[in-house]
């Protein structure tokens, strides 16, 4: 876009009609005017832009950072994961889940030498992301032999927990108790 030649000679008319005083004043003016414009659409644009790309650099190099803290932890992870790995939820079905949780009671029954009168499945509640698989037990035993067994219900690998028990004597002169309790099995998906 070329400048008129009448407009320029205007200008210059204009220029060299001011005083040696009046021709300064004029010249910072027009250079601050120009500076003030080089910054603000030149300089301000490059710079905003320079802060915003260092600001994303930044924020990938936390991701970074914390990406490749976790990958150093990988072994520590999984080792824990294999740890707990019995209170996930496995790939068993229901059934077979029940089935597994009964033979889990039994095997501690024996090992504490406990009679099961009777056991069965008492159903499945659903708490949030949990499943809690409930369990009916009627069983007979000394009393020694019982809070074993309730010790070792409570620390089973099988996450397996004792809502509520109630413990009687078989008979009024016997030091056989009865015992009824409910237990739960806790499964995290």
């Amino acid at each position: 876009m070329a400048i008129p030649k009448i407009q320029l000679q205007a200008v210059s008319l204009f220029i060299s009609r001011l005083s040696k005083r009046e021709r300064a004043i004029f010249y910072v003016v027009v250079f601050i005017i120009s500076l003030a414009l080089f910054d603000r659409l030149i300089m301000y644009p490059i710079y905003s832009r320079l802060i915003s790309l260092d600001k994303q650099i930044r924020d990938k190099e936390t991701t970074i950072k914390n990406g490749l803290r976790i990958i150093a932890q990988k072994d520590r992870i999984q080792m824990e994961r294999a740890k707990y790995g019995t209170f996930l939820s496995s790939d068993m079905s229901e059934d077979e889940e029940i089935r597994s949780i009964l033979k889990e009671i039994e095997n501690i029954a024996n090992k504490s030498s406990i009679y099961i009168v009777d056991m069965k499945p008492a159903g499945l509640k659903t708490v949030d992301t949990t499943k809690k698989y409930m369990i009916s037990l009627n069983c007979e035993a000394q009393m020694e032999q019982l809070s074993e067994f309730m010790f070792n219900l409570e620390g089973s690998n099988k996450l397996l927990t004792i809502e509520k028990y109630q413990i009687s004597p078989k008979s009024r002169e016997s030091s056989i108790a009865k015992c009824s309790m409910t237990i739960a099995r806790v499964v995290i998906p």
